[in-house]
């Protein structure tokens, strides 16, 4: 189909299915090959570009006084033929052609709408890129023709496969499909198709492929039949497919003949667009099929411009039929003389006349057009740029010298330029323009394959995904409106493991993908339930909206590891959380704290009471004999020893810390030293009774006893105040005897001052021992001896159990075994000491006489 113009456009589309060339015997002279299988859709997509070329001549706003031409060419989906017709067209040398009865032969073409398919493109397009001749596909999507070194004047008006891969990436991630198969063609298209999913899909670690098999349009049956024997074994329910409708016409056959269902398909705009894809008997099987497909528009007067279309208003018979002609005797099955090859000879003759209003055919209908509206844009591309290169200013240009390009002396590389920078809005309201790899903005329109109440089949707009400039890649789907060929009317489940639930991670099986791995729970103090970061920063890294994709996955992305709980939580039962860590230390409200307070308070009631006695009876022999300062000295540091035993019960706190070994340590050398003074009063006066002994006494009056006692105690503030100051000790959480808990408790700060502090108090206690020992056979009416000596050494025992159970005593009972050696030698001292004599005050008060006390010695 040709046209004359100022500036000529190619075009190469696919209006024959299938080509059949001579045998080349090398003794003839080769005939040309011949085209079979006419292409209604194919042919219709060539007079869309007719139409947009009529239309741009109309439009005085677009190439003023300029006549575009076209010359289309039927490519007959073979690489042999669209490429000859290509190169022939560009160069000028194709066969002459009469046009409109005036001249002979066409001007070469400077720029070319087509191919409809990736392999012719590439090869094409790669030549033409030398000559940098523009060439706009419609339909080749492979990502390859986006290499501008390789192809620098290529364009196209359908996005890449790239950007395809990622749409159907999207739906997958989005329904959580995890686990899928693949079915490519084994072609350009399929095999790069192939890679980007293995790319984009494993390799960032959205999901996995159970398998890649390859189709060929000559497969044999026992290679569909393992095809297909791969599909139903496999538990992935979704089937991927990117190949064209030649390389699954048989694979369908055998899906159907093994009656293999509930399959989840999948399919790329190349088998969308199919014829097959609505066949009414591969309902049951295909129903529900998601399918990519390209944007759909509109073209305003295409249908009365197709209506228009007769043999007698198209009477260029270059081979003998026109293409109209043949398509004319395709749609009607009549035949015009002489028929075209295909057509029955025995067929009614055309008249020409026929009205494609009553005929079924796809031809008249516009209410799905998607390549064609490719075709419409593409051809708008070129005009655009050439409309932009004649509307320079001389002086002005972008050439050299900043000269400009002229019709008459027009050159396709200066095409190329406005190409490139072109950028125009649709009569249907799209925006076209190229970025640098020659790819305009994508859009593709997601479909479902439902059924109609009668039967047939219908594919439905259920979303879109597109890419924009400022949001990135958008998802749009309306679950409400998608048909679902499964008995729950619901998505199928389509992962290899299910995803570990929160408190367990993954591991993976050995030798299988990574999709498929078994769920190990946590270890203790470890949780899993937050999203993988490893798998959320390689999405960013492969260019897809985080917070679309967050919104959108119904799943979690498992954990190759757990995470540990920070240092002061742990792990619940489920692993799933983590929690504040259990707090122990030796309180107020547990039983054991309880029972400790209880007995101190104890204690310090029964010394005040014993007080108030001696108080009350300080007049009597008992209370008076051997030095009765001593004795309330000895109980009021009584009392503080049981009252410091509180300050170990309790949350540690810097100040409890810090006063109870100092409290502790003062208080009983007070108690100890008064002890060991009294000790030493006893022996002196046994002494001072001996003939020539009472110089003794004069050393032991009461300021004596009492400077005694003051310079002991000030030794043992010394000590604490040296521990206090040099290393004091402070709170500590201690998380080493339990890893759930945290044991609070005062860490000593100076092992050496805790030590000096026990070991001060074990000397005097030590040295009152011995003193009262030696003392304890003197007579009874100077004696207290006994009483001392039995005292200290309960004292000296208790101590020295307390060592080895303080050392082994873990956290809060560490305290409690302290408190209990305070309680305890508090209460030995104070039963030792004061039992005897408050026996007496109160039970034998006959007893409590000077005389009772001096009788008991002369017995």
């Amino acid at each position: 189909m040709h046209k004359a113009g100022d500036v000529v456009l190619g075009g190469l589309f696919k209006v024959h299915s299938f080509s059949v060339f001579p045998d080349l015997s090398f003794t003839s002279e080769p005939q040309q090959p011949t085209c079979h299988g006419f292409d209604v859709l194919g042919y219709k997509r060539a007079l869309t570009m007719a139409f947009a070329i009529d239309e741009i001549n109309r439009n005085s706003n677009l190439l003023p006084n300029v006549t575009l031409g076209y010359s289309l060419y039927d490519n007959c989906a073979s690489l042999r033929i669209g490429f000859s017709a290509a190169l022939s067209s560009v160069s000028g040398q194709e066969e002459h052609i009469i046009l409109d009865k005036t001249c002979v032969g066409t001007p070469p073409i400077l720029g070319i709408v087509g191919d409809s398919s990736s392999t012719p493109s590439i090869a094409i397009s790669s030549v033409l890129g030398l000559y940098r001749v523009p060439m706009v596909s419609h339909f080749a999507t492979c990502s390859c023709l986006s290499d501008r070194k390789k192809f620098p004047s290529f364009f196209r008006t359908i996005p890449s496969d790239a950007f395809q891969v990622r749409a159907m990436i999207q739906i997958l991630n989005h329904f959580g499909w995890t686990w899928a198969g693949l079915l490519i063609s084994n072609d350009d298209y399929g095999l790069h198709a192939a890679r980007s999913f293995q790319s984009d899909f494993i390799q960032s670690g959205l999901g996995c492929l159970a398998y890649i098999e390859g189709l060929s349009k000559d497969s044999d049956k026992a290679e569909l039949r393992r095809i297909v024997d791969v599909m139903k074994k496999s538990t992935a329910r979704v089937v991927i497919v990117f190949a064209l409708q030649s390389y699954m016409s048989n694979l369908m056959k055998e899906v159907v003949r093994q009656n293999v269902t509930g399959l989840q398909w999948m399919t790329s705009e190349a088998w969308t667009a199919a014829s097959m894809l609505q066949t009414p008997h591969l309902m049951p099987y295909l129903g529900g099929t998601l399918g990519i497909a390209i944007r759909r528009g509109e073209i305003p007067g295409l249908r009365k411009f197709l209506q228009q279309i007769r043999p007698d208003h198209h009477n260029n018979n270059s081979y003998g039929n026109s293409m109209v002609n043949q398509f004319w005797e395709y749609t009607f099955n009549c035949r015009f003389a002489p028929p075209s090859a295909g057509v029955d000879d025995g067929a009614a003759l055309c008249t020409g006349q026929e009205d494609l209003e009553f005929v079924e055919t796809k031809f008249l209908d516009i209410s799905n057009l998607r390549s064609d509206y490719n075709v419409y844009k593409a051809v708008y591309a070129l005009a655009y740029a050439l409309d932009d290169l004649l509307q320079c200013e001389p002086g002005r240009g972008p050439f050299s010298r900043h000269s400009c390009g002229s019709l008459k002396g027009l050159e396709p590389w200066q095409l190329l330029y406005y190409l490139e920078k072109v950028n125009f809005t649709t009569s249907f309201g799209d925006q076209v323009s190229f970025d640098e790899n020659g790819d305009p903005l994508p859009i593709y329109d997601i479909m479902n394959l439902l059924p109609l109440p009668d039967g047939r089949p219908i594919l439905q707009n259920v979303g879109e995904v597109k890419r924009t400039t400022f949001k990135g890649e958008e998802l749009t789907i309306d679950e409400d409106k998608i048909f679902w060929n499964f008995e729950s009317k619901k998505p199928p489940r389509s992962v290899c493991s299910e995803s570990c639930p929160p408190g367990t991670r993954m591991a993976r099986k050995k030798g299988q993908p990574v999709c498929c791995f078994d769920c190990i729970p946590c270890s203790e103090g470890k949780i899993s339930n937050e999203t993988s970061w490893y798998s959320v920063s390689n999405m960013a890294v492969c260019g897809y909206n985080i917070n679309m994709f967050l919104k959108t996955v119904p799943f979690f992305i498992d954990s190759l590891e757990c995470t540990s709980c920070p240092e002061d939580f742990w792990s619940r039962p489920q692993r799933d959380h983590c929690v504040p860590k259990k707090t122990e230390f030796l309180s107020y409200n547990e039983p054991l704290g309880i029972c400790l307070t209880a007995i101190s308070l104890l204690g310090t009631c029964i010394c005040t009471v014993v007080l108030g006695i001696f108080i009350h009876h300080r007049g009597t022999p008992i209370v008076r004999a051997n030095n009765s300062e001593l004795s309330f000295q000895i109980l009021l540091s009584l009392q503080l020893c049981f009252l410091c035993s509180l300050l170990f019960i309790g949350r540690p706190r810097l100040w409890t810390c810090k006063l109870r070994h100092a409290a502790f340590g003062i208080s009983f050398v007070l108690c100890v030293s008064c002890i060991l003074v009294k000790t030493m009063v006893v022996l002196a006066v046994f002494k001072a009774s001996k003939p020539g002994g009472g110089a003794s006494l004069k050393w032991f009056g009461v300021l004596q006893q009492r400077g005694t006692v003051i310079v002991l105690t000030s030794i043992q503030a010394a000590i604490c105040t040296t521990w206090l100051v040099s290393a004091s000790p402070t709170p500590h959480k201690n998380t080493k005897y339990h890893n759930d808990k945290i044991v609070y408790e005062c860490a000593v700060g100076s092992t050496v001052g805790f030590a000096v502090l026990l070991g001060y108090i074990g000397t005097l206690a030590i040295l009152s021992f011995l003193i009262a020992f030696i003392s304890r056979n003197l007579p009874d009416s100077f004696n207290e001896a006994k009483l001392i000596t039995f005292s200290m050494l309960i004292f000296c025992a208790v101590w020295v159990a307390f060592v080895p159970a303080y050392i082994s005593s873990p956290g809060k009972y560490a305290d409690a075994v302290e408190v209990f050696a305070i309680l305890a030698s508090s209460f030995g001292l104070l039963v030792a000491l004061f039992g005897p004599k408050c026996y007496i005050i109160l039970l034998r008060p006959e007893r409590n006489t000077k005389k009772a006390i001096m009788g008991r010695g002369s017995e």
